[in-house]
């Protein structure tokens, strides 16, 4: 059968990214000591040459399925760009894989153990040999408004909030685990969040949060400090938004900052 998509295009436009989007498959994530199985959606893309009509796709898609049984990290991400590189003939390929990840949390009194979900993503691309790796983390928060607390007799309002990461790598070494991120942006809220609380657990975490107000400012500027100790972390965005209990608005607050000169 004729081969259409070798065929040769005459518009001399390179594509920079042409591949498959919004693939969904089950994929086992490997964190820590954990490997937890996840629906994944994907976007993987590579380059194409000004010379050709079309890229293969179903390439791309074996290349995929012969990793939904195989544990999934960002080595494993580095591995699959390495194959779109080498079986399409390409100096570019990316790719992102998005799925919810579950961590343990405990109950600060009665210790009761639950699960919270996280949605997450590992992104890598390749451009010319330059590596660089994303990890994305989308972490569910408690926040108490400092100025309600401070004008009021009794009581503050109070909010869910999220914060939204993006740590750039441009190396494998030292990637930090989702579940060690989560912890350290936790601890930047009014208060973490839980999936199960008893009595004991809400009356704590409630007086925890009133002892330690928060705008969405201060939880962006606590969380930016503690990303610039992370090692290895070449680029970081942070998105911080809280969804307003007695407004009809939400207040949100956004910083990204560059850390490749400071090594």
């Amino acid at each position: 059968m004729d081969d259409v998509q070798n065929q040769k295009d005459t518009r001399g436009i390179t594509i920079k990214q042409t591949g498959v989007n919004d693939v969904c498959l089950p994929f086992l994530i490997a964190n820590e000591n954990n490997l937890q199985p996840v629906q994944a959606k994907i976007c993987f893309t590579v380059s194409l040459s000004k010379d050709l009509r079309g890229t293969h796709m179903s390439r791309l898609m074996e290349i995929l399925t012969d990793w939904t049984m195989k544990p999934m990290s960002m080595s494993g991400v580095d591995i699959i760009l390495n194959e779109a590189i080498n079986k399409l003939n390409t100096n570019i390929a990316k790719l992102k894989i998005s799925f919810k990840y579950f961590v343990e949390r405990e109950a600060p009194v009665s210790k009761k153990k639950s699960l919270l979900d996280l949605d997450c993503f590992f992104e890598g691309e390749v451009i010319d040999e330059q590596r660089n790796f994303i990890l994305g983390v989308e972490i569910p928060l408690t926040t108490l408004c400092p100025c309600s607390k401070e004008i009021s007799n009794f009581g503050a309002h109070n909010q869910r909030s999220v914060c939204k990461v993006q740590l750039k790598f441009d190396n494998l070494n030292n990637i930090i685990s989702i579940e060690e991120l989560a912890k350290i942006i936790e601890t930047q809220a009014s208060s973490p969040i839980y999936s199960v609380l008893k009595r004991e657990d809400e009356k704590f975490v409630t007086e925890a949060a009133y002892q330690n107000p928060k705008f969405v400012e201060d939880i962006l500027r606590d969380v930016i400090i503690a990303i610039r100790k992370i090692s290895g972390v070449k680029k970081f965005s942070v998105e911080c938004e809280n969804f307003e209990s007695i407004h009809n608005h939400n207040a949100f607050a956004y910083h990204e900052e560059d850390l490749s000169n400071n090594s």
